[in-house]
Parts: C-alpha cells; structure tokens; sequence
C-alpha cells in the first residue's frame, strides 16, 4: 500500500457532484529550468508529483470523473495516471508489492479524462474547456498549487454546502491584510451556519486599500453549471486573460455563491520557498519518515545556528 500521512475516510454517499476539473495547463516558469521539460504538476512532494495529491483529495470526497486540462508538454501527466505494464511486470517478477501498489494507485483513483486548453488564456478559459465534458451538471474545481492536507474534509464541507444550497461555493481562508494582493478576495456577509458565509462581491488581488476583506479565495470551488454561460461573455482582464473571480462576481451577484471559511492545513507549492517548506512539513508528519528526519533536521538547524553565530562573532571582531 502506498504510504499516506493518514488514511482517507470512506468515500461519502452519491452526490449531485461527481466530476472534478485539474487545470494543469500553466507553463510553470517560476520553477524554471526545472519544469523546462518537467510539468509543474510533476514535481515531487516528498515521493509523489504534487498533481497526485489533488486527485487523491478529489477521489476522498467522492469525485470518481477527473478530467485534467493540460496543455503542450504535459505528456507525463497522462503517462502518470495510466498503467505502467512494463514497470508493473518488473515489480511483479520481483515480489514488491509495496511499490507496485505505488505504481498502480495513480491509475486506480478516478476515472481520469485529458483535454488540452490550447492557448494558456486564464483560469475561467480553462474551466470553459471543461464545458463539453461537465455538461449541464455541477462541478469542482481543484487547483494544484494548493495541496489541501489529507486530514482535512474541506471538499467535503463545500458538497455539503452545494447540497444544502445549491449554486456556486468557493474556499475561503484569511490571510493577513498585506497579502490580499495575492489573491481574489471575497465581500461577505454572515449566514446561520458556522464557518459558511454569502459571498456578495469578488476582487482579483485588490490592494490593500481596496479590499473589502481579508478572506482570500483559495483553489478549491464547487461551481454551478451557470458559470459557463457567465464566462462565455466575461471579456479579459487582468493580464488579459479570462478571470474565473471575474464570473463568480456575476454569480455572487446575483445571490448564489456561498464560501466555507477554511483554518485547516494548506500547503502553497506555487513559490519556491512554500514548495521547500511543504516537502519539509509532509516529511516530517509521515511516520516512516518523520522521526528519523526530524532528528536530522533539529542537529542540522542547530549547526547551522552555531555556524551562523561564530560567522557574526568574526564580524564583528
């Protein structure tokens, strides 16, 4: 069995949602030249491709469709999520079981689609590529730069809220004030349930002055069908690309998008040093690697520390 930080919980019974859409068609050039041939969705985080994570998440909520809109050099992607029988027959011959189940789990996950988006124009161009294959039922959206912790039931909370709701549901988390640049922030107001919140307005990283929160749409969202009518007229915007936030907007609009309010753990892969600091933090939560790991890092941070103050020392003699 191939190892998990903990085992997911059974999945849920049949929902009104059972597709989810992975755009994964970006170009990855913050981590150039890694991903000059290397998808970013490819890189490992610890022994799996970040991408792997996303799918899991997916599958653990129910979501038994996953179709993946790549683009050029993406090829890995679709070779990841389907059969090895070679490399299979390999670990067959040799009684590895362990690794074989590795090799096999990606495949066995979902029932996994590929389409390509052609020209990398936006997040809300890549979720109308998926308008053929979704047809005229909801949807989730899960991006890959941020990996939800297997721990966490954020998906299943946001199908919970799409049931009880109907509508478009997005992932919200605060964030302090000087990073809602980052993000597209919501305008919300209160509901009757814990941790749920109306979305009445959305901002594609306002400046700080111009926010109307500090609650930053994270890259998870349960989506109506209606948002492929509302993208089919939304113009470009910023970067002059087509803006998912920018049709949520009319949505939020018009009453039907609600948020979950997320305080769990996320890790951000989509800088280097959050990428470092997520390979870091599930390495070190995972029990074949975390004790031994652990110790070798407390003796390398305290090396580096005491190297660090003989070099002051020396300056300042």
């Amino acid at each position: 069995m191939s190892h998990m930080i903990a085992p997911h919980s059974p999945a849920p019974a049949a929902r009104a949602v059972r597709k989810a859409v992975v755009p994964a068609a970006g170009l990855g050039t913050r981590f150039l030249p890694a991903t000059k041939a290397t998808p970013k969705e490819m890189l490992p985080v610890v022994d799996k491709p970040a991408i792997q994570y996303v799918v899991e998440e997916a599958a653990a909520a129910g979501l038994d469709d996953v179709l993946m809109i790549t683009g050029r050099h993406k090829r890995a992607i679709e070779d990841h999520f389907d059969h090895a029988f070679e490399l299979e027959q390999a670990l067959t011959a040799k009684g590895d079981t362990v690794r074989l189940d590795a090799v096999r789990d990606p495949a066995r996950l979902a029932n996994i689609h590929h389409i390509r988006q052609g020209e990398p124009l936006g997040l809300g161009h890549a979720v109308l590529c998926a308008r053929r294959h979704v047809g005229d039922q909801p949807f989730a959206v899960l991006l890959g730069d941020d990996l939800i912790d297997p721990r966490e039931t954020l998906l299943s909370r946001m199908l919970d809220v799409r049931d009880r709701h109907d509508g478009t549901v997005v992932a919200l988390m605060e964030v302090p004030p000087e990073q809602i640049h980052l993000y597209g922030c919501a305008a919300v107001e209160p509901t009757d349930e814990d941790g749920v919140v109306r979305v009445t307005g959305l901002v594609e990283k306002p400046s700080r002055q111009d926010a109307p929160s500090t609650y930053a749409v994270i890259g998870r969202y349960v989506l109506d069908p209606a948002v492929f009518d509302t993208l089919e007229r939304t113009p470009p915007g910023r970067g002059g690309e087509i803006q998912l936030t920018d049709a949520l907007q009319e949505l939020a609009a018009d009453g039907t998008v609600h948020g979950v309010v997320f305080d769990g753990l996320r890790y951000d892969t989509g800088d280097k040093a959050d990428y470092l600091r997520t390979v870091v933090r599930l390495a070190c939560d995972r029990p074949d690697l975390g004790p031994e790991f652990l110790a070798w890092l407390r003796e390398f941070v305290a090396t580096a520390e005491a190297n660090g103050a003989v070099g002051r020392r020396r300056l300042a003699a």
